[in-house]
């Protein structure tokens, strides 16, 4: 079924099978790719047995309806059922070479996802010239990218060996620096996955340097097509920007004291796993300091500012497609050591694209970091519905006066962007003190 994700989720689009019509899968295995307005999401099959799609890539349905059967051996699809037409190797295609299984379909098509279509047009490629690496040997977004990124291979006396990965092996080969030609499949057919890839990396040292990310493929000249999750950031950032009337202030923090009980608390907390950042303070501070100005715990509607009543702070992540920001729920209540654990789960859940629709909504203030990319002071752009969001910089020396003489100390700045229709300077910068007090005697964020 198409999985409800979140009470606000009203379509999914399924972006990409991961087991090929006819295929085998087990039970827990990825089955396919699921996207959404926000989020991208790997469904796992619920039962064992051979897989009937129903629909192809590209399909768009509302949540619960079906996509697929799960059938057991001598099972049949029930009546009136129709699957969707497949290749006619598409059931050998987990034993079949790429380059065999993209056989032709009616009219000597390939086998082509629609957004690959789409990308191909965009970009320029030759769809006609490229092996798929999909089900049943589809040209995917990955195979696209990877022939706009690489120039024709010289012709050879002996043909290369085919690589039989999937598109995420794919990625993660290119992230770690594996050579996906010396590594051995445990997939359907030998095809390699993500699991054989990361095995690979830790067995030895990378084969190859990694390659740059999708979006550094980009060249002077070359079209970026706004589409996924990239066109979700710039159509609610820019309405962010139209309906609100924004303005950013910024203060300087006094870090010591935060410094030193961070690195008393990574040593404490080390035999739980858990390793508390920097951000993580800043996200106790805040949600402390929405109590004491809930002005900027709010939404603004059509009845006025509604003041709310729960403190949800959201922790901007970015990824190598964009931005998401998963939520820390009721944050004012919970022990650091609870949101320093939370934040790393949400973090990495975001990474993986393992985050549900629910992990992404309710927030309601956000924090958003750049410091680990050297910036002291930016402009945050405040998340809808939101009244306000917090950019935190970078930890850097820098020097104080006591009396006549300087004193060297670690200070951070802060940057605070409100929405002047429902906070004012004077309040924001009240709330934006209040943070800073709490860092700079980090000691009652324990409390």
């Amino acid at each position: 079924l198409i999985p409800k994700l979140g009470m606000t989720m009203t379509e999914g689009t399924v972006a990409e099978w991961r087991v090929a019509n006819g295929g085998e899968v087990k039970a827990g295995e990825i089955i396919y790719k699921l996207e959404t307005e926000k989020i991208e999401f790997e469904v796992e099959a619920e039962a064992s047995g051979t897989v009937r799609h129903l629909v192809p890539e590209g399909t768009a349905l509302a949540p619960g309806a079906v996509v697929a059967y799960i059938l057991a051996p001598g099972e049949v699809l029930p009546a009136g059922v129709a699957p969707v037409a497949v290749e006619a190797a598409t059931r050998d295609a987990a034993s079949t070479p790429p380059a065999v299984a993209r056989v032709a379909l009616e009219g000597g098509r390939v086998a082509v996802s629609p957004a690959a279509r789409r990308l191909a047009k965009e970009i320029g490629v030759d769809i006609g010239s490229l092996a798929g690496s999909g089900p049943g040997g589809r040209v995917t977004e990955a195979d696209v990218l990877a022939a706009k990124a690489t120039p024709p291979a010289p012709s050879l006396a002996t043909p290369a060996r085919e690589v039989l990965a999937s598109p995420l092996a794919r990625r993660v080969a290119e992230q770690l620096g594996v050579d996906l030609a010396t590594t051995e499949g445990t997939g359907p057919g030998g095809r390699i996955t993500k699991e054989d890839v990361q095995a690979a990396a830790a067995s030895s040292a990378p084969t190859r340097t990694p390659a740059p990310a999708a979006a550094e493929l980009a060249q002077a000249g070359d079209v970026v097509p706004i589409r996924g999750m990239r066109k979700v950031i710039a159509e609610r950032m820019h309405a962010s920007l139209q309906e609100m009337a924004q303005l950013t202030m910024g203060m300087e923090v006094s870090m010591d004291e935060a410094v030193k009980l961070r690195a008393a608390l990574v040593e404490e907390w080390a035999a739980g796993g858990i390793r508390p950042g920097y951000t993580d303070l800043v996200i106790k501070a805040v949600a402390k300091a929405l109590r004491r100005h809930p002005r900027l715990n709010a939404t603004v509607t059509g009845r006025g500012i509604e003041l709310l009543e729960e403190v949800h702070v959201g922790l901007a992540v970015a990824l190598d497609d964009g931005l998401v920001v998963p939520v820390i729920r009721n944050a004012d209540a919970l022990p650091l050591r609870d949101i320093a654990a939370e934040s790393s789960r949400l973090a990495t859940a975001a990474r993986e694209g393992k985050l549900g629709l629910d992990e992404m909504t309710g927030g309601t203030f956000s924090v958003t970091a750049l410091g680990m990319a050297g910036i002291d002071f930016f402009t945050p752009v405040i998340n809808p519905p939101n009244v306000a969001i917090l950019g935190v910089g970078r930890i850097h020396d820098a020097v104080r006066w006591e009396g006549d003489r300087p004193v060297r100390c670690q200070q951070m700045t802060l940057s605070l962007t409100v929405d002047h229709r429902a906070v004012d300077g004077a309040p924001g910068a009240a709330f934006l003190a209040s943070v800073r007090d709490l860092l700079e005697a980090p000691y009652r964020l324990l409390a």
